[in-house]
């Protein structure tokens, strides 16, 4: 599956996606498209159960520098409907991929650049380089960063910090980023693709159904109320929720294996 610019790669239930396009890593319509591919064949391998995003290496370090300007100034994704064409799943498909329910681990080096930024917004754990910044230029150059930071970034980051970085436009680096926990952790550039790959490689090791099952939920409660999230959990055990995932996982077999396998005192085996 992988192309000249996009490298994608499968070691067991881990799928890793690595952006390759030089210098910048700007994310043209076509690359865009071929990243939603590589993630909604994540989305659908049941054998596939976490993503590892990255970009390969390149001379000017940069994670990405998000969509790519030169080729939107000469009418490239230019729509006269919806203003402008992005691929599905929005820019990098990932922002916009409501449906994806596999988590994704962003490994992050150099610069993540207006919708580099947003692009590392739509996984679910971020890990960066020691090397690695947060930028958001757009409004000295006429717009918003409305591809995903606008509509995410003060949920991940206190408000006041979040409309400092689009007004000002200032740079937000690794040790910053890890204060406010937009970042787990940083790591030394020789490390950072082996420690991304632990942490996924951790996850996969839970039940396959309960990663989906949180995604479904946070997506939908996590800025509801106390009240109304017990209240959505509560519908969910008795199959009657807006949540399938989270349905799905209460009435499988897995749901009883973890606790069977405890007190038998052996692994578990998760079918999924």
């Amino acid at each position: 599956m992988s192309s000249a610019q996009l490298n994608v790669t499968v070691a067991g239930p881990v799928m890793e996606v690595s952006m390759n396009r030089p210098p910048v890593n700007a994310i043209n319509l076509s690359l865009s498209r071929e990243m939603y591919a590589a993630f909604r064949r994540l989305n659908d391998d049941a054998e596939l159960r976490v993503g590892l995003l990255s970009s390969a290496g390149n001379a000017k370090n940069i994670f990405s520098a998000g969509w790519d300007l030169k080729a939107f100034a000469a009418g490239e994704s230019r729509d006269d409907e919806n203003g402008f064409d992005l691929g599905p799943g929005g820019l990098g498909g990932l922002p916009e991929f409501f449906d994806l329910y596999k988590p994704v681990v962003v490994a992050l080096a150099g610069g993540a650049i207006g919708g580099g930024f947003e692009l590392a917004l739509g996984g679910d754990v971020i890990v960066c380089a020691e090397d690695a910044y947060f930028w958001l230029p757009e409004m000295k150059r006429g717009f918003l960063p409305d591809g995903g930071a606008i509509q995410k970034l003060h949920h991940r980051i206190p408000y006041n910090v979040t409309m400092d970085l689009i007004l000002t436009g200032r740079k937000m680096y690794a040790e910053e980023a890890k204060h406010w926990g937009l970042v787990r952790d940083v790591v030394p550039v020789d490390r950072l693709i082996d420690h991304a790959r632990e942490i996924a490689g951790m996850i996969a090791e839970g039940a396959p159904m309960v990663a989906p099952a949180l995604k479904e939920y946070m997506r939908k409660y996590a800025h509801a109320s106390v009240e109304a999230s017990h209240a959505a959990t509560r519908r969910a055990w008795v199959g009657k929720s807006d949540m399938p995932h989270y349905e799905r996982m209460i009435q499988s077999d897995d749901f009883t294996e973890g606790s069977v396998a405890f007190t038998e005192k052996r692994a578990p085996e998760f079918k999924g």
